[in-house]
């Protein structure tokens, strides 16, 4: 039994963002592994779906929460052809995964169409200089629900 490298995990999620592009989805996919072994995999499924949010590390992300019945992956790798795009980052941050290998950069992803660079630039703006009109509304009724967590003796941090 031979010992899969960094190069083999990437090797497969080319292959899997070839499978994105036959199937109707764009060009990417994501292998998530931990402990040495595959535990997920995605392509992006975005058109196929009619999910904005099924980008090829979601799918991989939503894959092994599912398979190891957690909402973490600490100690798991993702392995994904392009650089995570604004969304799959933070959610790669939400599901505490350790490290990221990436191929395609956010440059060559822009050269094809797919450009995040706005998004970018929205998340770093302060909020009255959004281009997304945004308005905070009702936070001491909402913040009722944030009481109701901190008081619940059972809760889960994440």
């Amino acid at each position: 039994m031979s010992i899969m490298t960094d190069e083999d995990f990437m090797r497969r999620a080319i292959d899997l963002s070839l499978l994105g592009v036959e199937s109707g989805g764009g060009p990417f996919g994501a292998v998530i592994v931990r402990a040495g072994s595959v535990v997920a995999e995605g392509s992006n499924r975005v058109v196929p779906t009619a999910d904005p949010t099924a980008h090829a590390e979601i799918v991989a992300i939503r894959q092994a929460c599912a398979q190891l019945d957690t909402h973490t992956l600490e100690g798991a790798t993702i392995y994904t052809s392009c650089e995570p795009c604004p969304m799959c980052l933070g959610a790669i941050w939400w599901a505490r995964i350790g490290r990221i290998v990436y191929g395609n950069s956010r440059e060559d992803a822009s050269s094809i169409g797919f450009d995040d660079a706005a998004i970018y630039e929205e998340v770093a703006a302060p909020i009255e200089r959004r281009r997304l009109p945004m308005r905070q509304m009702l936070a001491d009724e909402t913040k009722k629900a944030f009481d109701a967590w901190l008081l619940k003796a059972d809760r889960i941090p994440y």
